[in-house]
């Protein structure tokens, strides 16, 4: 006869996808991020992927901003369209690389007069350049600590600013981008989202350094939910995005089967959410790539479920 096995042991011995099924924690807070699109094919998988994830109630969402402000027209369009035909909250996102102040500035008095209120304040790179050498405008914003003032200036919006939990590749230390981080705050950040990252474990040292520094704003973890090994690499070696190796060996040989890979993708990414909502986090940014299966599935192990209109 097998021993009767107590509760509290049979649930401890549950992997963390079946301990957020069990639905104890509280509905944590959510939002996604979006491209503009460049062609008519990509904006309707684009509005495919926001009607598909529109029903989860997200507390907002953010629309990038191309290098260089390379996708400020399509930027400007698609925040507008989704204020419009959906009950989205978007936050554009801007960049003061290659632009003056006047021309930046221009942009945030544009979305106001929208009906836009959050702002996605970045530095950005040089068009073409991710990674490379920023070289600021004479008659420009210098970085995204001026940014956020300047914005915080013209009108009462939200601003986000971007943190990276394993320094940014232009820093000399993590005191050091922190310290940044403490000069947007008080420019007038009012939320911060993290860079994607993998390694749980400094991303948790990370930030009790940041607690301990004074640093009271929410912080979104950045989930990237990526099932494309090689396309991951080539976004993260630019920024500096160390990818461990047990994920790499989790999608070798995998190349010519995107199901698996797939399945790979939504598995790390909802282990990785709910070892950071048990840790305590409560608020998770995700970067869609404009898709919305794989973010689905994690809101939906996360206990996210759709909200009637």
């Amino acid at each position: 006869m097998k021993p009767v096995v107590p509760e509290p042991e049979r649930a401890s011995a549950l992997g963390p996808v079946a301990r957020a099924g069990a639905g104890l924690g509280p509905r944590p807070k959510i939002s996604f991020e979006f491209s503009p699109p460049k062609t008519p094919v990509a904006e309707e998988n684009l509005w495919e992927a926001i009607r598909r994830l529109e029903p989860l109630n997200p507390d907002f969402v953010s629309v990038t901003y191309g290098a260089g402000g390379s996708t400020r027209d399509r930027t400007h369009r698609t925040v507008t369209r989704m204020l419009k035909e959906t009950r989205l909250k978007p936050a554009a996102h801007l960049t003061c690389v290659e632009a003056s102040r006047a021309e930046v500035d221009e942009v945030v008095r544009g979305y106001w007069d929208a009906g836009i209120r959050h702002i996605v304040a970045l530095r950005g790179d040089p068009p073409g350049q991710i990674g490379g050498v920023y070289t600021p405008r004479p008659d420009g914003y210098l970085n995204a600590t001026e940014l956020t003032a300047g914005i915080r200036a013209i009108a009462p919006f939200e601003v986000s600013v971007s943190l990276y939990p394993q320094k940014h590749p232009e820093s000399p230390s993590l005191d050091h981008d922190i310290d940044v981080l403490k000069a947007k705050v008080d420019a007038g950040a009012t939320r911060a989202i993290t860079q994607f990252f993998y390694d749980i474990d400094a991303f948790l040292r990370f930030m009790d350094k940041v607690r301990a520094a004074g640093v009271t704003i929410p912080i979104s973890p950045g989930i990237m939910p990526v099932s494309n090994f090689k396309g991951l690499k080539k976004m993260a070696e630019p920024v500096g995005i160390p990818l461990p190796a047990w994920l790499g060996n989790l999608f070798e040989g995998l190349d010519e089967d995107p199901e698996t890979r797939r399945m790979i993708a939504a598995s790390v990414a909802a282990e990785m959410c709910v070892r950071l909502a048990e840790e305590g986090y409560s608020d998770f940014h995700f970067y869609t790539l404009n898709r919305a299966d794989l973010v689905y599935a994690i809101c939906r192990v996360l206990g996210v479920r759709e909200v009637a209109a």
